[in-house]
């Protein structure tokens, strides 16, 4: 069963640095994906960063690319969202989710597990 809890938001200023951290409490087999969305009011929710665990390939938004970094810890089966240089557009509700299987890792409805969010604001 996979448990996702979120941690790490919070409000900075613009240029300012946080991170965000996705800890999986089940276990996991096969193809596993962990990715990053985030939905700001008003807007859809998007695709952020997302990483095929056992491959260790990464994807990212273009606009997040050079300023977002994403990590894993295996044995703590937990991702690590390193968000730099924030700016005002990145602020949003951040959600970790989870998935199996070889599709497109943008495709948020293709995730099966999600966490409760977490908030990140910035300020100009």
């Amino acid at each position: 069963q996979v448990q996702l809890v979120e941690s790490g938001g919070g409000l900075v200023q613009a240029g300012g640095s946080l991170r965000l951290s996705c800890a999986n409490s089940g276990r996991i087999v096969g193809s596993y994906v962990m990715g990053w969305f985030r939905q700001a009011p008003g807007k859809e929710r998007e695709f952020v960063a997302a990483v095929r665990w056992r491959e260790n390939i990464f994807y990212y938004a273009d606009s997040v690319k050079g300023r977002f970094t994403l990590s894993t810890e295996e044995t703590k089966i937990t991702a690590y969202l390193q968000m730099n240089n924030l700016k005002p557009e990145d602020t949003a509700l951040y959600y970790c989710a989870a998935r199996y299987g070889t599709g497109s890792v943008m495709d948020k409805k293709a995730y099966n597990y999600w966490g409760q969010g977490t908030q990140v604001t910035v300020s100009s």
